[in-house]
């Protein structure tokens, strides 16, 4: 992975597409950070748990400019969202997210909102390339 973002970081330089050179240039840095806290070569799924950090911090800063009318603002963090999602596997569908939220509810049988948190263990567990905002939510939609 962190070979591809390499590589990725040449041709951007190349080809002199400097708003795609500096958003790959922030997730390398944001990788070595990561690195140099763990203190060791980052596995594939930590660099992905990474890039999915940049991407929520990305879609949260969206929300705050949406707020406030910052169209432009908008539109440069859903084109950094876009290059960092390249590197992401592809998110799982409504469907098998829906799936996977029926067979936990039917092993953990939730009874009230106070389950919310065996529930979401187990999500987290099984639900590797999901947006976890959107569980939590249609969990809270189920358990009210």
């Amino acid at each position: 992975m962190n070979l591809k973002i390499a590589e990725e970081l040449k041709v951007a330089m190349k080809s002199g597409d400097k708003f795609k050179l500096s958003v790959i240039r922030m997730l390398k840095s944001a990788l070595q950070l990561e690195q140099i806290n763990k203190k060791h070569e980052l596995s594939d799924d930590e660099v992905i748990a990474v890039i999915k950090k940049q991407v929520k911090i990305r879609k949260d800063s969206i929300t705050e400019f949406e707020k406030y009318g910052k169209t432009a603002e908008v539109e440069k963090l859903e084109q950094e969202i876009a290059i960092l999602n390249v590197y992401l596997p592809a998110e799982m569908s409504m469907e098998e997210i829906t799936k996977i939220i029926d067979e936990v509810f039917a092993k953990v049988n939730p009874t009230s909102m106070k389950d919310m948190g065996g529930i979401m263990k187990e999500l987290n567990a099984r639900l590797t390339n999901a947006d976890m905002s959107l569980v939590s939510k249609l969990v809270k939609e189920r358990l009210s």
